[in-house]
């Protein structure tokens, strides 16, 4: 709690300073100064995430690289924090690009607390949020928001401790064995992976759910986050379908700041690269998380490089490829070690 409210209190005044300098419409000079402020703010937010989320991740490879025996101790990670910290940073580059401004040290702490999101997202935007805290009526029992999301949250509860909670002790039996040394079957292998496919989309899918209805129950919309990704027919559909505020994210914050699609094609898959490598490193830390946002990041180079080429296959097949690649790039995502990860995939493949 009390990292939460200096991270609050740190960002509000920065975005205010930012604000105030008003680099879209002032001169050259206030535009640098701005600069700075936004450059001091997201850095030091990134190297406070990085500290409690990465530091034992660095040393553990450092140790092992170098034959030390450093140690930070235990770091308690605090809850939320990669969610209210990349909210934060999108409020900064907002104040910066965008010209929004908060004076209000209360409204800010509302936005950067609002319990529903906080654990697992969605990712909001000072701009989708605001104008509803700030309207009066969003602050009257309204039946028709209560009772729908009432519904949405019963849904979204229905998924996660029917439907994962019910898959998951099949993705476990296999991933658990793996991590004991033992080799599953290919038959096993193949049913653990699938098993971990559904029971993450229906967790994650779940958990949004649910924060969804509780903020329709205050008249408050939060962005939709899922889109039956499964369905997807290429890798670039399935981001524009999972976790859709991150994707928006990681292209507005990220992939165009590095320079997007604007300058040469090596340059565009290098950013496309870059972009899913931090991705996935967000997700957690270690060697697993990092590899799955590469093969995603390679995944996309691929079919910019296919699409450019103008080629065209059946939509089953479409289907089938895409799936089949989002599955066994789980594995990754899942396994504990990247041992772990081998045994798994060496099955699925019989090797």
């Amino acid at each position: 709690t009390f990292f939460l409210i200096v991270s609050i209190l740190f960002n509000f005044l920065v975005g205010g300073r930012i604000a105030k300098l008003d680099p879209i419409n002032s001169t050259e000079v206030k535009q640098r100064q701005a600069k700075i402020w936004l450059l001091t703010g997201v850095t030091i937010n990134l190297i406070l995430l990085a500290y409690f989320k990465y530091a034992n991740f660095f040393i553990e490879n450092v140790n092992y690289a170098l034959g030390f025996e450093w140690s930070l101790g235990k770091i308690i990670l605090p809850i939320g924090i990669s969610f209210y910290t990349f909210t934060q940073i999108a409020f900064l580059a907002d104040a910066y690009s965008k010209g929004v401004k908060e004076y209000r040290f209360a409204h800010y702490g509302l936005f950067v607390t609002y319990f529903p999101h906080l654990i697992a997202g969605p990712v909001l935007h000072h701009a989708q949020m605001m104008p509803q805290f700030r309207n009066p009526a969003n602050y009257r029992f309204k039946g028709e928001n209560f009772s729908a999301g009432l519904c949405i949250f019963a849904i979204g509860l229905f998924k996660k401790i029917v439907l994962a909670d019910g898959i998951r002790p099949y993705a476990d039996a296999v991933f658990n064995a793996a991590e004991m040394g033992q080799q599953p079957d290919t038959v096993e292998a193949w049913f653990g992976a699938l098993s971990y496919t559904f029971q993450l989309y229906f967790d994650f899918s779940g958990y949004t759910d649910m924060a969804l209805g509780i903020s329709l129950m205050f008249n408050i919309k939060l962005p939709i986050n899922f889109n039956s990704p499964y369905k997807a027919l290429n890798i670039q559909d399935f981001w524009r379908r999972w976790h859709m505020t991150l994707s928006r994210f990681l292209r507005d914050y990220i992939y165009i700041p590095l320079g997007g699609n604007k300058k040469s094609s090596f340059r565009t898959y290098t950013n496309l690269l870059a972009t899913f490598v931090i991705g996935g490193f967000w997700h957690g830390a270690g060697w697993t998380f990092l590899f799955w946002g590469f093969l995603h990041g390679i995944a996309l180079i691929i079919h910019r490089l296919w699409s450019n080429l103008g080629f065209k296959m059946w939509t089953w097949i479409a289907w089938f490829i895409t799936f089949n690649f989002v599955n066994i790039a789980w594995v990754f995502f899942r396994a504990r070690e990247w041992e772990d990860a081998v045994k798994v995939l060496g099955s699925m493949f019989s090797l």
